[in-house]
């Protein structure tokens, strides 16, 4: 049990010692652990206790985890194992439980939901559940516990599959369903509905001369749907529909104007409830606010005549989404996000096993803020750098990488780079530091000098504001010579000739590093165009730290000798022969597995679908991003390769799944940051920050007078910058609920961006 455990944290799950009986961790408070994966100190203490059972946590945190759970023994899993692909079920790890039932374990490339119920069945007025997740949050019990037999793979080395294919596995599952429960007609426990509202109890048999019974008779749901941004994906008598910012497979179905949703990912729906279209309606265009919807309605023309007292001057946006031309912005229609949202990298991805883990735990341990993003960046670059010019893959990738670590003041920046100076001055590397770009000409200087470097330069976005605004060559200087150095380090860089003096030379396979950091919103807003489109943000790894972490009392301690001597092995490391090793050096060839192999083709395969669909749309920032993908995932594979065994590495699938997963998500974050920061012109700043401002406030909506403040525009210049963003569909005026007179306020739309999976709803709903 004890090899098993070390082998799952090693592959970056976190692994918990459980109680078998209770199905539950054995560590007390163990909810942390959903947040952050347990040390090597803290697994061997609660291994030395001889735990009776293990357990996995599920989610982010194990890198996208996910486990679907076959009960009553397993007696669907047949059923279902049917209707997948033999090539992705041949895949997939499979375990039997202590009563004969089946888990099916995997990892995704894309976030995964809470729990969900795929399958259940009713017997006797009790509600069984035959098939569901372990998801976000969830923990399941596994081998090598008693009772716990591993039939097919090995959950140390999950497979990574991709959205369409975890939809593969989640659908066979969801049409075993057989029980649907009663149609939600009046706002379920957990919506927004205004707890002050009077019953309005619209059903299905009820009253015409209600609107929401109206509706639910002859209202178009479909169109509500669509105007949400659901598609439509199989028409029929079962119809299957996809929610708003997924790109394949569906999270519900229409049959019979029942609106039955799976997803756990479909807010504001539940999972596993049934919706008639007036409740549609509410939750999507309303917040809701049943009684608000049911008024909207009886103003389209639902229901009996409108009564005396009923006010005119109610929200009426829902059906001005639903009627064409009414409304200043009813001309263009809520559009699907163009660049979906995958959120920061989550923290179960920040883990690669052997010497950057064990560089990881120790700057936690030590920093008065343990900040697991700036902590896994600053223990990447230290192991680029140590690699630097003596390994390289089969197509002769190497461990340069341009690195940026995003996070606010006092949170963690600067921790990472006192342990990475203290470990390299130790190991006799000192003189391969390097801080701040002051030119182009002093990094060849440097790089001559010492041709393998790593620079830790903090405000990094102030070296690229710098060079928006020179008015000479000087900084310009810099961006050219990094990004043709990033480019040499498998060939030479020919050192600038001065005139009327002899060639200075070359310098020979530059290994340059760099470990940035910035405060995000400065790093993305000193960014322009053309850096976006002469390949320096493309070879940029960017990540994210969210909020301040937990502090915690710093302590002294001394660099773990385990560290120091995998970091002086590879000091001392001289690959190839000779006396120009120094000079030239042949570095070693780390090779891949078969599997490795084929996992990197398909991985370039996608990256290449992706670079043809820029290019056929004329974006120029997406092909240059996607068109480096597959350099960044063999480099990365190769780092983790060489990490996690630095004596006989070798790329194996694990590094693959890994490095592939990892860029693919940062990419497309990449894109969805630039996209919501990068103006083209001043009017584009201003209307990129008017979006960032209604996307932090609650719900997406602040009222006329808040932005305008906010916004810090005359009353002309704002109107003109409200005008284009409603034209352009990203922002709808809207009438926002008061104790007295009705306010005008600004929503934006969710196309937008920013739509999240699970959490946010329409103006005046809560979480």
């Amino acid at each position: 049990m004890d090899y098993s455990a070390r082998q799952y944290l090693q592959a970056g799950l976190c692994v918990l010692p459980a109680k078998r009986a209770e199905k539950r961790p054995a560590t007390g408070v163990w909810k942390r652990y959903r947040e952050r994966l347990p040390t090597v100190a803290e697994l061997s203490a609660w291994l030395a206790n001889g735990p009776e059972a293990l357990c996995i946590i599920c989610g982010a945190v194990s890198g996208h985890a996910e486990m679907i759970d076959f009960d009553v023994g397993g007696e669907l899993f047949n059923a279902w194992a049917a209707r997948i692909p033999p090539e992705l079920l041949s895949r997939l790890v499979i375990e039997r439980t202590q009563r004969d039932g089946r888990h099916v374990f995997y990892r995704c490339q894309a976030e995964v939901c809470g729990n969900m119920k795929l399958a259940q069945r009713q017997r006797e007025g009790k509600v069984i559940t035959l098939i569901e997740t372990r998801g976000e949050g969830g923990l399941f019990l596994c081998a090598p516990s008693a009772g716990y037999v591993l039939l097919q793979g090995d959950l140390a080395h999950p497979p990574v599959l991709s959205e369409a294919e975890r939809d593969v596995l989640l659908q066979a599952a969801w049409e075993l369903n057989e029980y649907v429960p009663p149609v939600v007609d009046m706002p379920p426990r957990s919506a927004t509905a205004s707890a002050s509202a009077p019953p309005v109890a619209p059903g299905t048999c009820g009253s015409a001369d209600r609107p929401g019974d109206d509706f639910n008779q002859r209202g178009d749901v479909r169109d509500v749907l669509a105007q949400a941004g659901w598609t439509r994906v199989r028409e029929g008598v079962n119809e299957y529909w996809r929610r708003p910012g997924k790109d394949s497979g569906w999270s519900a179905t229409l049959k019979d104007r029942v609106f039955y949703v799976f997803s756990a990912s479909a807010d504001p729906f539940e999972p596993n409830r049934a919706y008639s279209p007036f409740s549609v309606f509410a939750l999507l265009n309303h917040g809701g606010r049943y009684e608000e919807a049911a008024r909207a309605l009886r103003l389209a023309g639902y229901g009996g005549a409108m009564p005396d007292d009923e006010h005119p001057s109610v929200d009426i946006s829902g059906i001005v989404n639903m009627t064409p031309g009414f409304g200043a912005c009813a001309a263009d229609a809520p559009r699907a996000p163009e660049i979906p949202d995958p959120g920061p990298m989550p923290v179960g991805m920040l883990r690669m096993p052997g010497f950057v883990n064990e560089v990881m735990d120790y700057c936690m341990a030590i920093a008065p803020y343990p900040n697991s993003v700036m902590a896994f960046a600053g223990a990447l670059s230290l192991q680029a750098f140590l690699a630097g010019r003596k390994v390289r893959d089969p197509g002769d990738n190497r461990t340069n990488i341009y690195l940026l670590g995003l996070a606010h003041s006092s949170a963690g920046k600067d921790w990472p780079r006192k342990v990475n100076t203290r470990i390299l001055y130790e190991v006799g590397l000192a003189d391969g530091l390097g801080e701040r770009f002051a030119s182009g000409e002093g990094i060849q200087d440097a790089l001559f000098q010492t041709p393998s470097m790593l620079f830790q330069t903090d405000e990094i976005d102030g070296m690229l504001q710098s060079i928006n605004k020179a008015k000479d060559a000087r900084h310009e200087a810099i961006m050219s010579t990094l990004l043709t150095m990033y480019s040499s380090a498998n060939s030479v860089f020919p050192m600038r000739r001065k005139a009327g003096k002899e060639s200075p030379g070359v310098i020979d396979q530059p290994g340059l590093v760099i470990f940035g950091t910035a405060i995000p919103n400065h790093y993305y807003e000193a960014l322009s165009e053309r850096m976006l489109t002469n390949g320096f943000f493309a070879r940029m790894i960017i990540l994210e730290s969210g909020p301040r972490p937990e502090g915690q009392e710093p302590s002294i301690r001394d660099v773990p000798p385990s560290i120091l001597a995998t970091a002086k092995w590879w000091a001392d490391y001289r690959p190839g022969t000779g006396n120009l090793e120094e000079f030239h050096p042949v570095p070693t060839v780390v090779e891949h597995s078969d599997e490795a192999r084929r996992m990197l083709v398909e991985t370039r395969q996608r990256a290449e679908a992706e670079y043809s669909a820029a290019e056929g749309r004329s974006d120029s920032v997406g092909t240059t991003v996607w068109g480096r993908v597959s350099e960044q995932v063999r480099k990365l594979a190769l780092l983790y390769a060489v990490s996690e065994n630095h004596q006989t590495p070798r790329i194996g699938l694990a590094a693959v799944e890994w490095a592939s997963a990892f860029v693919m998500h940062q990419t497309r974050r990449m894109l969805f940051m630039a996209a919501g920061h990068v103006a083209e012109n001043p009017f584009h700043a201003e209307c990129l920050k008017a979006i960032e401002k209604l996307r932090s406030a609650p719900g997406g909506v602040l009222p006329h007078s808040v932005l305008l403040k906010r916004m810090k525009v005359d009353t002309k210049a704002f109107a003109a910058l409200i005008d284009t963003l409603c034209q352009q569909g990203d922002v709808e005026i809207v009438t926002a609920p008061t104790p007295g007179r009705p306010m005008r306020a600004y929503r934006l739309v969710e196309a937008a961006g920013a739509v999240k999976e699970c959490g946010e709803t329409s103006v005046g709903g809560e979480r």
